[in-house]
This record gives C-alpha cells, sequence and structure tokens, in this order.
C-alpha cells in the first residue's frame, strides 16, 4: 500500500488514519514491506506525552487558576476526570469509531464500524501509515496519539460551565458528547474516508475537530445550563493569574505535540508545524495586549496568556499548511478578533462562557480554519501549488466549518438534557456559593 506525500497538504496530522494502513501481514504480497521507524515512532511516543502535558497540569492550571479560590480544586478534578474516561472510551469504542475499518455504505463518510472496538485485532506488530510510503509506526502508538486529543478536547468544553456544574453531570456528558459529537467529527475530518477529508479539507492538527467543535459545545453548554449566581454584577476575578501563567506555558509548550506531532513523523513537515507553532503564537501574545493599549486598558499578563491561546488555536489547523509569514499574520489576525469576541460581544450578548471557551477555542478555531485556505497559499509563503486557487478552498473551509458547527451544537444540546436528566446537571444554590470544592469533593485548594 503506498501513500502520497501530497496528503500533508489535504488533511494534517492525525489525518491519515488507519483507514489507509493496514498491518503489516495483510498488506499487498507485491508492495515491498513496510518498515517501522524508530526515529519516527520515538517522535510520536514524545509528541503524545506532551499532548497529555497540556492537559494535566497544563489546562488543569490554565482553568484552575482563573476561577475564584473555592473553585479551585473542583475545575481541576473534573478536568482530569473527564480526560481519564475519555482514555477509558477511546480503547473501548472511540478509536473503533473513529479510525476503524470501513462501512461498505455511505455511512463510512461519517463514521467506522465496531471491528476494532477494545482495540481487537491491534497488536505489538501492528503498524500506521505515516505521510511517507513504506515507513510506519506503531499502530498503538496511534491509537495513543489519538486519544490525547479526545482527552483534551472534552475537557477545553468545560470551561465554560465550570463553578456551577455538578461532577457527576459532567462524567456524563462526557460520555454522550464524545460518543456523538467528537468521534464522529473526528472521522469525517482525519479519517482517509472521512466526508471532509475526501473534499480536501485543511485541518493540520485539530482547528474544526478540537476548537470549533469545543468551542461551539462550551457555548452551548453555558446557555443551557445558565448564568453563574452573581454574574455578571459581581466580581469574579481569577484567583491566581500565577498559576494562570504557569499553564499558560505548559499549554504552549505541549502544543507542539499537538501540531508538530501531527505530522507522524520526525520530518520537514513536522519542523514547519514547529516554527509555525512558535511564531503564531507569539505574534498573537502581543497583539492581545496591543489591542488593550488601543482600547483604553493596560497591557495585561491575562491578556498576553490570552493571546497565546488564540494564537495556538488559529495556528493548529495551518500549522503544516502554512509559510511563517502567514502564520505570524494569522496569529495576529486571529488575537485581535478573540480580543473583541471576549470584551465586547460577550457582554452585549450577556451569556456566561466562564473561562471564554467559545471566545477564545471557538471564535479562534474558525478565524484559523477559514484562515488556512487563504495562508495555504504560495503568495503567502504556504506550501499549496502555484495553481492554487484560494477561493476554491476557502469555499470548502466554510464549508466545514459551518457543519461542525451545526454538528457540535447538535450534539451538545443531546449531551445536555441526557445529563440533566440523569444528574440534574447543576449544583445547589447553597454548593454554588459555598464553592464546589467543598460541596462537590470536601476539600478546600488552600488551607491556612
Amino acid at each position: 500500500m503506498t501513500f502520497s506525500k501530497k496528503l500533508c497538504g489535504v488533511a494534517g496530522a492525525a489525518g491519515l488514519s488507519l483507514f489507509t494502513a493496514l498491518p503489516a501481514w495483510a498488506q499487498d504480497a507485491a508492495a515491498p514491506a513496510a518498515t517501522v521507524d524508530k526515529g519516527d515512532t520515538a517522535w510520536m511516543m514524545m509528541s503524545t506525552v506532551l499532548v497529555l502535558a497540556m492537559i494535566l497540569p497544563g489546562l488543569a492550571l490554565f482553568y484552575g487558576g482563573l476561577v475564584r479560590t473555592k473553585n479551585m480544586l473542583s475545575v481541576m478534578t473534573q478536568i482530569g476526570a473527564a480526560a481519564c474516561l475519555a482514555m477509558l472510551i477511546w480503547v473501548m469504542y472511540g478509536y473503533s469509531m473513529a479510525f476503524g475499518p470501513d462501512y461498505t455504505s455511505g455511512l463510512s463518510n461519517f463514521i467506522s464500524t465496531f471491528d476494532k472496538a477494545f482495540l481487537k485485532g491491534i497488536t505489538p506488530a501492528s503498524q500506521a501509515a505515516t505521510f511517507t510510503a513504506g515507513v510506519e509506526i506503531p499502530e498503538y502508538v496511534f491509537v495513543c496519539f489519538q486519544m490525547t486529543f479526545a482527552a483534551i478536547t472534552v475537557a477545553l468544553v468545560l470551561g465554560s460551565v465550570v463553578e456551577r456544574i455538578k461532577f457527576s453531570a459532567v462524567m456524563v456528558f462526557a460520555a454522550v458528547w464524545l460518543t456523538i459529537v467528537y468521534f464522529p467529527i473526528a472521522h469525517m475530518v482525519w479519517a482517509a474516508s472521512g466526508y471532509f477529508f475526501k473534499l480536501g479539507a485543511l485541518d493540520f492538527a485539530g482547528g474544526t475537530v478540537v476548537h470549533i467543535n469545543a468551542g461551539v459545545s462550551a457555548l452551548v453548554a453555558c446557555i443551557i445550563l445558565g448564568k453563574r449566581i452573581g454574574f455578571p454584577k459581581e466580581p469574579m476575578a481569577p484567583h491566581s493569574l500565577t498559576l494562570t501563567g504557569v499553564g499558560t506555558g505548559l499549554l504552549w509548550v505541549g502544543w507542539f505535540g499537538f501540531n508538530a506531532g501531527s505530522a507522524l513523523e520526525a520530518n520537514g513537515s513536522a519542523a514547519l508545524a514547529m516554527i509555525n507553532t512558535f511564531v503564531a503564537t507569539a505574534s498573537a501574545g502581543l497583539f492581545w495586549m496591543l489591542a488593550e493599549k488601543l482600547n483604553g486598558h493596560k497591557g495585561s499578563a491575562l491578556g498576553f496568556c490570552s493571546g497565546i491561546i488564540a494564537g495556538l488555536v488559529a495556528v493548529t489547523p495551518a500549522a503544516g499548511n502554512s509559510g511563517p509569514f502567514g502564520a505570524i499574520i494569522l496569529g495576529a489576525v486571529a488575537s485581535i478578533i478573540c480580543f473583541y469576541a471576549v470584551t465586547v460581544i460577550k457582554p452585549k450578548l450577556g451569556y456566561d462562557d466562564s473561562l471564554d471557551a467559545f471566545g477564545i477555542h471557538g471564535v479562534g478555531g474558525m478565524i484559523g480554519a477559514i484562515g488556512t485556505a487563504i495562508v495555504y497559499s504560495p503568495a503567502f509563503g504556504g506550501p499549496g501549488a502555484e495553481d492554487y486557487v484560494i477561493f476554491d478552498k476557502l469555499l470548502v473551509q466554510l464549508y466545514a466549518v459551518g457543519v461542525t458547527i451545526i454538528w457540535a451544537a447538535i450534539g451538545t444540546v443531546v449531551a445536555i438534557f441526557i445529563a440533566k436528566a440523569v444528574t440534574g446537571l447543576r449544583v445547589s444554590q447553597e454548593v454554588e456559593l459555598e464553592g464546589l470544592d467543598l460541596g462537590e469533593h470536601g476539600e478546600r485548594a488552600y488551607n491556612m
């Protein structure tokens, strides 16, 4: 079985699913035997661990520092537990739904079969394709890499509902949401038989699958759940921007596994994703502070951290699909738009997205996914062919973004109402006022 390197530009990363990869024993006898490259394997194992570091401790500290003292532990516990649940579900049936064998019908455009449930048939000898013919990695490594993507995506959603959602509701929601929202979208965008993959949608490391998916779901979830008691009249300042700053740094470091690892090999494509993850993020961090200054505020540490995340989000789909110059522009534009989404649009609409999961991940993901069609052009230093037409690809990207928004919104409504029916969804007024650390977990983050 052979694979064209041009697929690196068609769908990145996580992309070339095992729909196009067969265990060595099942490959065409006439084809040369694929070999496992130890360097690529080592890089992918490291990338997987880097993505795990994005969740624990990265996201846990980033989100935890942004809430009030009384809810610090609840946020960290919700993120950690939801990620652990995602890992178990991924092994049980999620991997098979996203990257398992094809259905013989048109259903394969949207989902895979359950033939690899509980990783059936996968052994240490099983191999997964990379983007270079004849070079593969152990399938277990690919399973683990994709598993961390599922885990962090569901954890991102929680940023909009912290400080008032029940722990039990988080767990029920996570199980349902992963099944009906994340796994199908991951298949459509990254599996070789997936609907958007076949259309040529560009998503190197998760602009649609991770960030638009999580951001839109976060918005829908927080609207259904309702506002925190006292919002927006009472001050709800972050209790520790120091911890948020540490979490931001850990997220940025881990993001290199997220983006550069999505090349599936330690090669030039990974190097391109790496430099873009540096410069787009640096640009966004500075431009958010500039936007604050131009709007009559002081450049803030919180703004810097928010800009960093906005840049990381925006460059995710473009990491291997842009040149460094395009990545700098993309980071700057996304940062400014996310700034206004958080500081102007959110207050006007009045929804309580506690930690701006939609304003940064949802909006930033949309800017990144749409902008990728532009920065992919060689005119901006992108890897597109000389005859690349921006408008044609822009239509594909807009279509993929639109479908992802609708799918995520509908799926989240279903998942939230199932969680509400099973658990009641929201903590009591007494628990919310006391804090979820004590009310839900019986402990405090800080004991004087």
